[in-house]
């Protein structure tokens, strides 16, 4: 028999559960007036806490956008991952249909941690070298390069621009760079140019822009992806 977890006592159920409405509000006040307007006072105010109850949960306004941000990060890498994962390794198209209806998916579910995760920077806000946040980054930067890596023996001839490892900065190549496989200089320029067209559409939609001109978003940004997938020279899903 496996070892089931056992359950959470009572003093650890509430400090979850204050973690989480205390998560919750700074998404609010992020939603209301933007990055900048996270506050540790503001929350316990609307809390009915002390600055000083509240700061035992996180000491610093940065330590709750690194504990807020690095959640919302891991989670759209395990929703991308997941639905990646459930198309066979050998239809390069259908992952990299799989992973972009994924990314709409959750982003429309979680507009404010789209907004968190993808906006502006926080004022006055440096996130942890090696915390949660940069290890969902590179689970998400590092799984569609490569995903774009299996198509380019097909889309390489289609690409204008010869580009080499020495046009991108050292962070980007971390990204990229940590995983199984070699990625050519030019797939993981491919794979910039694949994110800009996946995020366009949805950051539009995101920001309520697209629903003044369509009634079919869903429509639209999946026409965009197929027109994506067959200009990396692959056949698109049925």
């Amino acid at each position: 028999m496996s070892e089931q977890t056992p359950p959470m006592r009572r003093r650890e159920r509430l400090r979850a559960e204050t973690v989480r409405e205390i998560k919750t509000i700074a998404l609010a006040q992020l939603a209301d007036a933007g990055p900048g307007a996270i506050s540790l006072r503001g929350i316990a105010r609307e809390m009915g806490m002390t600055p000083r109850a509240l700061y035992s949960y996180f000491a610093t306004r940065d330590d709750l956008i690194t504990a807020l941000t690095g959640g919302i990060a891991a989670s759209l890498a395990d929703a991308v991952e997941a639905a990646r994962d459930a198309v066979p390794a050998g239809d390069t198209g259908g992952r990299l249909l799989a992973w972009a209806l994924a990314m709409r998916e959750w982003s429309l579910g979680n507009p404010e941690g789209f907004r968190l995760f993808y906006g502006d920077p926080i004022p006055g806000y440096q996130p942890p070298e090696d915390g949660p946040v940069e290890a969902a980054s590179r689970r998400i930067c590092g799984g569609l390069t490569h995903l774009v890596a299996d198509a380019w023996p097909r889309a390489a001839p289609l690409q204008p621009q010869e580009v080499t490892w020495a046009d991108f900065p050292s962070p980007f190549l971390a990204k990229v760079q940590d995983g199984d496989g070699e990625v050519p200089p030019g797939a993981a320029a491919l794979a910039l140019r694949v994110w800009g067209r996946m995020h366009g559409l949805l950051t539009l939609e995101i920001h309520g822009h697209l629903r003044a001109v369509t009634h079919h978003p869903a429509a639209l940004y999946r026409a965009d992806m197929l027109d994506l997938i067959r200009s990396l020279g692959l056949t698109p899903p049925g």
